[in-house]
Order: C-alpha cells, then sequence, then structure tokens
C-alpha cells in the first residue's frame, strides 16, 4: 500500500482477499499508528495488474453497471524481495490519511487538530512501514516526540458518505468558531463511555462526546456533506449524519459478486485456451507457422507454456472450429445454473481450478440423498462492484437501492477489483422426489406461509419492494447446510467462519436440490484437503446423523423452537446463535431464512421436518 501521496510511501501489506471482504475501495484500515482509507479506483495504477478471466462474473457485472466494464484484475503487485528500496515497494493500492484529525497521545498535551493545521510531522521509516507515524512537538526531540493517534470518531450515513468529526462544531454548541481556536479530547473517567470523553476549547467551551450519539444527535451535529474521502467529491445528501468510533464494523460493508469456475473444456489446454480466448482468437486466422511463431511473445504465454506451442496451436484451432460454449445464461442472476449442471454431470473432472469425483452415497441415506460429489479443487473468484455504510447490504444484493450503494470510482467504472480463492468442497444432492413430497405436505405449506408474511412485513419495515419469498425448498436446504457446516468444523480442523456455503434451490423451470459446503484461501496452491476427507462414503454418514441429531433440540428450547417470525418481522423461524446462526463469513443471506423446523421435527410443530426421526 501506499499513501497516494507524490512519495509514495508505503505503510502496510493486505492480503487480496482483504481488499474485497474488509478494507477495500472506501474502507478504513487501522495501522499500528495510522489511520488510512482505500482510494477510489480512478487513482489506481494497473501496471502490474493482473487481469483475471471469468467471463460468466463479467457477463453478470457488465448487466448491472454497464457494458463498460471491459475487465476484471487483481490488486496492483510485484512479488516482494530482500531489497527494501525495489520496485515492488512502490506497486500496490493507493491510501490516503483518514481521518484528518489528530490527537497527541501524551496525556498532559491531548492536543486536537487537523493535519493540515501544521502542529504534526510525519516521523516515516521507508524500511519499517509499520513505524511510520504523525508524532507532535509537545515534548521531546526526534523520534522521542509523542505519538498523534487518529481521532477516536467519524461521521458516516447510511447513503454510504463519510466524514471527518466536526469538533470544534460540537465543542462549541453547534456554532463555527472560525480558525484559532485550540481544541483538546481528553477522558474524564476510567469507564471510556463516551459522556467522559471531552471536546475542550482554550475559550472554555467543552462538551461531551455523549451529546453526538444516539438521540442527542440529532439536535448537535449537522447534516451530511454527502462526501466521499475515497473519490474526493461531495454530493446533495438528505440522510442524517452519523457518529461511528473509528474502527467500527458497520462503516463498511461489501457488495461482491462471487461465481466458481467451471470447465468450458475436457482437458487442461482446451480450458487454459477458452479463458484466454479474448486475446487468442485473433491468432486463429493466421498459418499455423506464424501462429506458432507468435504465440511465445504473447503476454499470456506463461500460462500456456506448460502444454508447448505444438499443443496450443491445435486447441485455438479447436477453439475456432467448434465455437465457444455459451456459459453465461439468459439470466444474469442464474449464475449457479452451469455449476450445478457441473457437479450434477456424474463424471469426474481433472482440471486445475475444477476437479471433481462422484463419491458412493452412505448405505444408510440413500434414500433421501441422490449423490455425493468430492472437489478436492475449486476457483472461487470474486468481483467488488460497491458498498454500503451502516447498514450491511439486505440478504440479496440486487435490492439494496442504488442511492445505498458507494460507488468505487468518479464516473462509470470500467474495470473492478477481484480475488481469487482456491480450496476445496463436498457437494450434496438430495433426492428430487423426496423433496418434492416434502414440499406438498399441508404442514410444510402451512409452516411457509408463516414465514412467507413475516418476509412480506420485513421487506415493509425497510421500504423495499415486494418480493417473492425464496420457498421452504431454499429454507430447508439453508438449514441444512448451517447444520452441516457445525458439525464439519468439529471434524476438519478448520474453522465454522472458515468454511462457506452455496445453495442450488434451483428454478422453477429447473428444479434442483443441492448445496456445496467448501473452505477456499488466497494461495495459489488452495487448502488441505481436510473437509474433503470428511465426504468419503465410510464418515459422511455419521457427520450427517450427528448434524441433524444436534438439531433436534437447541439450548434455548422452548424459546427458541416456538419462536414466531411474525411477531417482529423476522426471516427465520426456529434459529438462534445457539443452533443455527453462523458467521458472517460462512453465510451467503447474512443468517436469514433459517428455520430448523422445516429440517427436523422441534418440540412445538411435529410433522413439517424433512427429516423424521
Amino acid at each position: 500500500m501506499s499513501r497516494g501521496q507524490p512519495s509514495s510511501l508505503r505503510v502496510g501489506a493486505l492480503r487480496p482477499n482483504q481488499l474485497l471482504h474488509t478494507y477495500g475501495v472506501g474502507a478504513v484500515a487501522d495501522l499500528p499508528s495510522l489511520s488510512v482509507l482505500t482510494l477510489g479506483l480512478t487513482h489506481w495504477d494497473l501496471t502490474h495488474s493482473a487481469p483475471v478471466v471469468e467471463d460468466r462474473l463479467l457477463t453478470a457485472i457488465r448487466r448491472r453497471l454497464g457494458n463498460q466494464v471491459e475487465s476484471l484484475r487483481l490488486p496492483p503487485h510485484l512479488p516482494e524481495t530482500s531489497d527494501p528500496f525495489a520496485d515492488w515497494t512502490r506497486v500496490g493500492v493507493p491510501v490516503t490519511l483518514f481521518p484528518t484529525w489528530l490527537r497527541c497521545s501524551d496525556t498532559r498535551c491531548n492536543r486536537l487538530a487537523s493535519v493540515d493545521s501544521g502542529l504534526f510531522d510525519l516521523h516515516s521509516s521507508p524500511v519499517q512501514p509499520d513505524k511510520n507515524r504523525y508524532v507532535h512537538g509537545c515534548r521531546g526531540n526526534g523520534a522521542s516526540r509523542p505519538t498523534a493517534v487518529p481521532a477516536r470518531f467519524v461521521l458516516a450515513c447510511d447513503n454510504g458518505h463519510l466524514d471527518d468529526f466536526p469538533w470544534s462544531y460540537v465543542a462549541h454548541g453547534g456554532v463555527d468558531p472560525g480558525p484559532g481556536h485550540s481544541l483538546t479530547l481528553a477522558e474524564r473517567g476510567s469507564t471510556g463511555e463516551a459522556s467522559n470523553i471531552f471536546i475542550a476549547c482554550e475559550c472554555g467551551a467543552s462538551r461531551p462526546m455523549s451529546v453526538a450519539i444516539g438521540l442527542p444527535a440529532e439536535r448537535t451535529l449537522p447534516a451530511c456533506r454527502g462526501r466521499h474521502p475515497h473519490l474526493g467529491t461531495y454530493e446533495p445528501c438528505t440522510a442524517a449524519a452519523r457518529t461511528l468510533a473509528l474502527g467500527a464494523t458497520n462503516s463498511w460493508f461489501a457488495m461482491h459478486l462471487p461465481v466458481f469456475s467451471v470447465p468450458r473444456a475436457e482437458h487442461p489446454v482446451d480450458q487454459v485456451v477458452a479463458d484466454l480466448w479474448s486475446t487468442l482468437h485473433v491468432l486463429a486466422g493466421l498459418d499455423a507457422a506464424t501462429a506458432k511463431a507468435i504465440l511465445p511473445t504473447q503476454s499470456c504465454w506463461p500460462k500456456l507454456k506448460p502444454y508447448g506451442v505444438d499443443r496450443v496451436w491445435p486447441a485455438i484451432r479447436r477453439r475456432a472450429t467448434d465455437g465457444p460454449a455459451d456459459d453465461t445464461g439468459d439470466d444474469d442472476t442464474d449464475l449457479r445454473g452451469p455449476e450445478w449442471r457441473a457437479f450434477t454431470s456424474g463424471t469426474s473432472v481433472e482440471l486445475p481450478d475444477f476437479t471433481i469425483r462422484p463419491e458412493p452415497v452412505p448405505l444408510r441415506h440413500r434414500d433421501w440423498l441422490r449423490e455425493v460429489v468430492l472437489a478436492p479443487r475449486l476457483r472461487e473468484v470474486a468481483a467488488l462492484y460497491g458498498f454500503t455504510r451502516i447498514d450491511a447490504p439486505e440478504w440479496d444484493v440486487l435490492d439494496t437501492p442504488d442511492r445505498r450503494r458507494a460507488p468505487l470510482t468518479v464516473g462509470r467504472p470500467t474495470w473492478l477489483p477481484c480475488a481469487e480463492m482456491r480450496g476445496e468442497g463436498i457437494f450434496l444432492r438430495l433426492a428430487e422426489e423426496w423433496v418434492a413430497e416434502w414440499e406438498h405436505r399441508p404442514q410444510v405449506k402451512q409452516r411457509e406461509q408463516l414465514l412467507a408474511r413475516a418476509h412480506d412485513g420485513w421487506r415493509r419495515r425497510r421500504g423495499l419492494d415486494p418480493a417473492p419469498h425464496p420457498g421452504a425448498r431454499y429454507v430447508l436446504l439453508h438449514t441444512f447446510a448451517h447444520v452441516l457446516i457445525r458439525e464439519l468444523a468439529l471434524e476438519c480442523g478448520y474453522n465454522a467462519a472458515g468454511i462457506g456455503e452455496r445453495i442450488y434451490p434451483g428454478s422453477a423451470e429447473e428444479r434442483a436440490a443441492g448445496v456445496l459446503l467448501y473452505t477456499s484461501a488466497p494461495d495459489s496452491e488452495g487448502t488441505l484437503g481436510g473437509l474433503v476427507s470428511l465426504g468419503r462414503q465410510d464418515r459422511l454418514g455419521s457427520l450427517i446423523e450427528r448434524a441433524l441429531e444436534a438439531a433436534r433440540l437447541c439450548s434455548s428450547d422452548p424459546l427458541c423452537a416456538e419462536h414466531d417470525p411474525t411477531v417482529h418481522a423476522r426471516l427465520s423461524g426456529a434459529a438462534c446463535h445457539a443452533c443455527l446462526f453462523a458467521a458472517e463469513t460462512s453465510c451467503e443471506r447474512g443468517n436469514h431464512y433459517l428455520d430448523r423446523t422445516l429440517l427436523v421435527d422441534t418440540l412445538t410443530d411435529p410433522g413439517s421436518g424433512f427429516f423424521v426421526p
């Protein structure tokens, strides 16, 4: 990372997936002595940013943001070397100091001022980025001067805006006193409460931070200025500004779209040619001798080199003759259709980014479990196309209003950042006839109507347009995935937060009933195989039985089992932190649309569970 300044000072390091999920464009990263904000895509240098080929994802992104999006790219990167002054230290993601107000850490000083005031000096260390800091000259000399730490609070609104806290405005009771006032920020108690933190001015004005938090903030804080500090722009905004603690988890929520790479050819060389077809298609019309001479000069040659020119050229000719397969689908929301068809093909596939092997179904579960597929190698690509503040995107990002989605760049983006993750997974396909029969039970239909009424009330409360409930089938599959994640985490060696889910409920035209449980890592080699080993026939059956037995009784029962989702317009039925809720990184729907009652018989609703004891 660099500060986004002409000096290109390196201030830290992040993993590529963190730039999608935690510290992406517009997010604040808390470093040891600095607080920085990732700048918009306009400021990024793409010289060392590698493009990522994933046509299905690019098609879906274009339908959301427009056809001007040309590519998906990894964050700029050069391999690290032992030379602290080499080119790799000047390649990274641009950031800027935020908040721009700093406070002297010397408790006898506590001076609060903007970095532009000239009171603070940057003490840089090119060799040790974690030592970069601002210092105040109130005491000491040189590096012994006290560190100036970032101010503890910022302003934000639910339209995605972020701003510095108006310290002087609040200290003087909602009046701008103009320049020349010296502020301090001090804590007068040991509890850390906002009422014990005071903003004071040398003129005698003083206010506790509690006046800027909660209901009193409506009378204290100024209107939102519509600032996007990552873009350097302002826009009209009518939303109320809110005080957030620096580093608050609700200051940035990513909006990203993930897909799994699925095969478009039977052989590895054909798959690589298909992935790189946007570059290689120009060679298809040349004669063999010319094309073979040009191939090694192409930028994509490192990916083709392991196969050699004599194997790549025939693959190019086959691709040109047969034509590309249309795997993008007519509906941009049906990204899961090609994945479902790949997992249910019934054959083994051995490709670098997609390896699957059918596994025999455990004997005791062959009536309702139709298929088990082990996936030792998977590749997940996710693109960041916006973010929100204050409130997370709703259960389906397509429902998030445009006014709440903060942009990544000034104007319409021509590219988007993405991350590649490689890992492993277990795919389970339920027997369609069993699911269809279960859906038509009177008890299930009655429970589905209850959940649908709660769903409608939940959307009304948030001012969202009416939308259909995902249905009992989805709730069943989603709940089944959650109970398995909990059980698998106890056995596979991976943390439960590191196991994700992918639900395949199908569509009205193509019914499906399957779940993929997977784990992934940004390492090029993926994960270690601990999850796939649990999908073997001799181990999976007992794991499923233990997971279902644990779901029958929750430690919060009977309160959990008796929960009526319509009372408070909730999206889940019998579900809570003690029995079903998973980490944010695991659940694709934010712990919504879960109900043990549709999975197993509970204390209060026998007869509607898919799995009967």
